[in-house]
């Protein structure tokens, strides 16, 4: 596949093109892989789509397994651990930095969600990294071995650090990118009618993975695509984290806000924190909710 911009013609597998009159680049997002090596590769699973999630739910059948170990414990990984804890799966995580969510949530709020599901049995290394897996001597199972050289068995694993907006094709078509294909507000990229919608879109400097801002800009999109220009805007979009043993609501202030957060805990267990993020004028930039209230 590739794109012409200056023609505004599109090719897709053959050699004949289609000319556009506007053309809207939605492809999304890939998951980051961990820089794994060893003879276990094929047991680490990532999940994207439903096509992944079918190979991972017939996998996990097919081997009888009862421990996984999650690669990561931000969003993605915290929903997935609390989902396979549910289904009485036995899990263990690892993750570099100092607890759950760490890019979004301030430490207390993070340790809650860790301690609820520590509660209901998972067991979490952070601090360290995976750094190889390899296919166990009984030919069942894998072993990870961590950058701090402890060791973790599982039947298989799951990949959840995260993913990254796919540019590339729009990269080789001269598009301007950065993290994601950059746009303006009117959804526009450095193309002439040439747009951008969802994980891979890069808005003003910001990608925003999450289903509001999607509706929001698609939204805007439609209205200009059938005549009126329509810059979109961004309600107050807190985001729920799917985390039932530690519910959790966070409104993260944007990457280049200044401030501090101000942490209040209104249960004797740890598990119900208010988090404000302030400016230096006690301005309200973001925040976070755990617990149930």
């Amino acid at each position: 596949t590739s794109i012409n911009t200056d023609k505004q013609t599109l090719e897709v597998n053959t050699s004949k093109s289609t000319p556009y009159k506007a053309l809207v680049l939605a492809w999304g997002a890939e998951v980051i892989n961990p820089p794994l090596t060893g003879t276990g590769l094929d047991s680490v699973y990532a999940i994207n789509d439903l096509m992944d999630y079918r190979r991972l739910r017939e996998t996990l059948i097919s081997k009888d397994a009862k421990k996984i170990c999650v690669i990561g414990a931000g969003l993605i990984g915290s929903e997935i651990t609390n989902d396979l804890l549910n289904g009485d799966f036995q899990v263990e995580a690892v993750d570099p930095l100092a607890h759950n969510l760490a890019s979004l949530l301030p430490e207390p709020a993070g340790r809650a969600v860790q301690q609820a599901l520590e509660e209901q049995g998972a067991k979490f290394h952070f601090g360290t990294t995976a750094e190889s897996i390899n296919t166990q001597a009984s030919g069942k199972g894998v072993l990870l071995t961590l950058a701090n050289g402890l060791e973790v068995t599982a039947d298989l694993v799951i990949s959840a650090i995260g993913v990254r907006p796919r540019i590339k094709l729009a990269q080789q078509s001269g598009i301007a990118v950065n993290r994601g294909i950059k746009a303006n507000r009117l959804m526009a990229t450095s193309a002439a009618n040439v747009y951008t919608l969802g994980d891979c879109a890069e808005v003003e400097g910001h990608v925003l993975y999450y289903v509001a801002p999607l509706m929001a800009a698609a939204r805007a999109l439609a209205k200009t695509l059938t005549g009126t220009p329509t810059n979109v805007e961004y309600p107050a979009m807190p985001v729920t984290i799917k985390t039932p043993a530690c519910p959790i609501v966070v409104a993260p202030p944007a990457r280049e806000a200044e401030g501090r957060w101000e942490i209040q805990i209104d249960s004797a267990d740890n598990k119900n924190v208010i988090a404000q993020f302030k400016d230096a004028k006690g301005q309200l930039l973001g925040f976070a909710l755990t617990g149930q209230g």
